[in-house]
């Protein structure tokens, strides 16, 4: 690759010095006016950079497939977080990482600081396949059939900078799953790939056309089983029919969801195993490796704790609620998984240099972001745990329950976003610290830790909010003229399972009623209340939630739905998280998650 010298191993190296040189030269283009706005636009999200809120500032988005990072790459992406842009790394909620503030002129240097640690920009936003997600536990989850990991791999390969994969009609999302458990939210995406064993070979259950924003659909089974070897060739006849038939007028309904529901759900199935047939018959790329024999990743665990060391007393009860939420034993024997908990998906560049020194002391070298926003450890030895936790706490970084209902996600919110309608980040850190000294929160519920809690700013949902047990999304009304911010509550949200566990497609949130942004909180307890009284014998919030009827919710939440100029107090009309009167900002969506 010219001009680098990536300090990462090749198999996370993705960048191309090739895509600097031309955003560089595409810039100089139009600030010499030989370019419209809009083709600038359209140029720079596909390298990854996305005007913010604020005037003449950019979002940087970097790529991270399947969500892996180097240490050193962690390194490089503290660098950038406090030379060039804001002083925070953000991870999405598809697995990538954001920075915010950046000065337009300032973006190639930022995307060489990236590249130079093999990570790319390239098709990070914009009308493209977006980045491809994978269970962060792939490899080590004693339930999967094999590690789904080289063959996302393939497919990012395959796809980056590909003929077709940076001129689609809108956006084009791609996860992997190999667990019982889908921890991907393969349903909602635009293409997902379930690990399957079918007579002593590799495969995948291929579903297509999910999404949610304003038309929230399920994906559906496109075939029920194809060899590894083959899943190149099927998933550029997807995309052949998707660039050839997809809506290119309206950008609103330019998904592919959309172009499912327009032909119906058996012709569309009907054109993509067409397309298969031709793409198979020109020669379609197969895999670069034996579909039965992938490449073994060494296992190499990371080193044993200090000799003699015990949690401090005043750790201990820290330490096992840690452990119990966040760590899990790999299939490895001897070996353990552990999540980081990221508040609000935010990194220092301090934390993002500690993590890295933390991955490559006590773990392989690396760290997988997951969908929650957090971050893994993988191949810990048992006692690394405690001298981790320890170091952990020392960063600011040692909360339990990861992925549990008190470990809300959201998205960017109207702190950056140019869309949002209210700031999302502010609403979940305000329930994130509710949480924390609920009763359920503190272990005297069973089954609290299974439900999700995840907040949007917009209908976009970006937070992921359609398939929550309970979700948020932003909006406003006005009252005495005056606007005020609030919030859709929808329960129930989550993945539909068939008779035998496995994901059968997603479960949308059922509409509550929208309630003012300052008593959502209280809300929030009501609900919580409902659960401990209504619940059959060991029900999980999650299992309620999906069951309740949604007027007993309504019952429940009662008067806090209503508010006019008598009953609003001042409070009512600031957004949570922000000190001045709530104000609406129309912006223009350039690209959503």
């Amino acid at each position: 690759m010219s001009n680098l010298t990536p300090h990462t191993d090749g198999r996370l190296q993705f960048a191309d010095q090739g895509d600097i040189d031309l955003f560089v030269s595409t810039l100089e283009s139009y600030e010499r006016g030989e370019l419209t706005p809009d083709q600038w636009r359209s140029f720079r999200l596909l390298h990854g950079v996305y005007g913010q809120r604020q005037e003449g500032q950019q979002m940087l988005r970097i790529k991270l497939p399947m969500g892996q990072a180097s240490s050193p790459q962690l390194r490089s992406l503290a660098v950038l977080a406090e030379t060039h842009a804001s002083g925070r790394a953000h991870i999405t909620t598809r697995q990538n990482f954001q920075f915010y503030g950046i000065a337009l002129a300032k973006a190639p240097e930022a995307m060489t600081l990236c590249a130079e640690a093999g990570i790319t920009t390239r098709e990070a936003c914009g009308h493209s396949v977006r980045n491809v997600t994978s269970n962060p536990l792939a490899g080590v989850c004693p339930s999967e059939p094999f590690d789904v990991t080289p063959y996302a791999d393939a497919l990012v390969r395959h796809f980056l900078r590909g003929p077709l994969s940076s001129s689609l009609p809108r956006k084009f999302k791609i996860a992997f799953e190999g667990s019982v458990r889908d921890a991907m939210r393969g349903p909602i995406h635009d293409l997902a790939f379930f690990a399957r064993l079918q007579g002593g070979k590799r495969g995948f259950r291929v579903l297509a056309g999910g999404g949610t924003s304003t038309l929230a659909r399920s994906a559906q089974e496109l075939v029920s089983f194809v060899e590894v070897g083959e899943m190149l060739g099927l998933s550029d006849a997807v995309l052949r029919v998707f660039h050839r038939e997809g809506e290119r007028g309206n950008k609103q309904k330019a998904r592919m969801k959309w172009l499912v529901k327009s032909l119906g759900w058996e012709v569309f199935k009907a054109r993509v195993l067409e397309e298969w047939t031709l793409v198979k018959a020109e020669g379609a790329a197969r895999l670069p490796f034996e579909p039965e024999a992938p490449p073994v990743e060494t296992i190499t665990p990371g080193r044993e704790g200090p000799v003699g060391f015990v949690v401090s007393g005043e750790h201990v009860e820290a330490f096992e609620a840690w452990r119990r939420t966040n760590v899990v034993a790999q299939k490895q024997e001897g070996l353990f998984a552990a999540t980081v908990t990221v508040p609000l998906g935010d990194l220092s560049p301090l934390q993002l240099r500690g993590l890295a020194d933390l991955a490559e002391h006590f773990s392989d070298g690396t760290v997988r972001t997951t969908i929650d926003q957090n971050l893994l450890f993988r191949h810990l030895r048992p006692s690394a745990l405690g001298p981790l936790h320890s170091a952990l706490l020392e960063l600011s970084l040692g909360k339990s329950g990861a992925g549990s209902f008190a470990d809300v996600t959201t998205c960017a919110g109207a702190h950056t976003c140019a869309i949002a309608v209210t700031a999302s980040r502010g609403m979940a850190e305000l329930l994130s610290n509710h949480l924390a000294n609920h009763a359920v929160s503190r272990g005297e519920a069973q089954g609290f830790s299974d439900a999700s809690l995840k907040v949007s700013g917009c209908p976009n949902g970006c937070g992921q909010h359609h398939v929550a047990s309970f979700g948020l999304q932003g909006g406003m009304r006005k009252i005495g003229g005056r606007p005020l911010p609030l919030y859709q509550l929808t329960i129930g949200g989550g993945t539909l399972a068939d008779a035998h566990g496995a994901p059968a497609g997603s479960r949308f949130g059922r509409l509550v009623g929208k309630l003012p942004a300052r008593r959502v909180p209280e809300a929030l307890d009501r609900v919580l209340s409902l659960w401990e009284r209504e619940r059959t014998t060991g029900e999980k919030l999650e299992e309620f939630l999906a069951r309740v009827p949604v007027d007993a919710v309504k019952k429940a939440i009662g008067e806090l739905f209503a508010i006019d100029e008598a009953s609003a107090t001042e409070a009512d009309f600031i957004d949570p998280g922000q000190t001045v009167a709530f104000s609406v900002s129309e912006g223009e969506a350039e690209c959503a998650a």
